[in-house]
């Protein structure tokens, strides 16, 4: 619900700031029936997708384990980026927009804790950091306040970048970000405070989350980013007080969790996608960290976003 909205309302402001109806939105779904959102508040829609004919933009909007009803909305996606239109996703609706392969090699901005699902449901695609990726005809945002910088972007496309600034203020919204900001991703912060950490620690990092599927030897990351594995080691433990070896290891667990939050997956395919040999390793990891195994991890998701695993329709 927070993604549709931060969509609309600042196309609707700025319709009133510039006095024009420069900006008009409908909302379509694959059966034309309500939708209801997580926060349990449902929309009523005004079609069917496989009924669009022509439209200027597009955006996507589901959780990331949706899909769907019938190929032939996949058809009039595909058809309208042809000829066009601007297609867009916004959160889960990445996921969405990956099944539908409306053009390969496209560059996805994929919110945090939906990246290593994202990953391993599309290996061969390219996932961003960034707050918003646009990839000419193609626009995707990580979140609902990533939406309302995409309906920035668009405003100032159409209006200029006064009436965009001024909507920004409406709603004090202080920074308009565009695609050059990075995500701000509280899993690893909070887990080692990685802006305080040492360079060379946060460039070994940055390869073995790149690398999350198939676990690098400390040795070899070492003589990746030039240094002895003895240096590695003591820079680790003097910035977390772990050695390289187990705080990697956390990095591979938390990224599970997120596919243990956010997707179906089971759990031994989940371990092997963050490069454990079984599940019965993930979980004696994974018990360590959060003192409790994934399966009552999934058992304790807040019901705004999933029930019984099973994904509540978002709009």
């Amino acid at each position: 619900m927070a993604c549709l909205t931060s969509m609309i309302e600042p196309l609707r402001a700025s319709n009133e700031i510039s006095d024009t109806k420069s900006f008009e939105w409908k909302l379509f779904s694959e059966n034309a029936d309500k939708v209801e959102a997580s926060a349990k508040v449902a929309f009523e829609t005004d079609g069917k997708i496989e009924e669009i004919e022509k439209l200027d933009a597009l955006i996507l909007l589901s959780p990331p384990n949706a899909d769907f009803i019938n190929s032939r909305s996949v058809g009039v996606i595909r058809r309208l980026e042809r000829h066009g239109c601007t297609i867009g996703a916004v959160s889960g609706g990445v996921f969405l927009l990956a099944k539908a392969k409306v053009r390969p090699n496209i560059r996805y901005s994929v919110h945090w804790c939906y990246a290593a699902a994202f990953t391993n449901q599309f290996p061969n695609n390219i996932s961003s950091e960034q707050v918003i990726e646009t990839d000419r005809n193609i626009m995707t945002a990580s979140g609902a306040a990533a939406a309302f910088d995409l309906a920035l972007l668009l405003i100032r496309s159409r209006l200029g970048s006064s009436i965009a600034a001024e909507v920004a203020c409406w709603f004090q919204h202080p920074i308009m970000r565009n695609q050059d900001v990075k995500q701000v991703i509280p899993s690893l912060n909070e887990l080692e405070g990685l802006e305080e950490m040492p360079e060379l620690a946060r460039k070994a990092i940055s390869l073995v989350n790149q690398k999350i599927n198939y676990p690098l030897q400390v040795n070899d990351i070492a003589d990746e980013i030039g240094i002895t594995s003895r240096h590695l080691s003591r820079i680790f433990k003097e910035a977390t007080g772990e050695s390289p070896r187990q705080y990697f290891r956390k990095l591979r667990v938390n990224a599970a969790r997120q596919m243990i939050l956010y997707t179906n997956e089971k759990i031994g395919e989940i371990a092997l996608s963050v490069g454990f040999s079984s599940a019965s390793i993930l979980r004696s990891h994974y018990i360590d960290l959060f003192s409790l195994s994934p399966e009552e991890e999934r058992k304790k998701i807040n019901l705004f976003r999933v029930n019984d695993n099973s994904p509540i329709p978002v709009t």
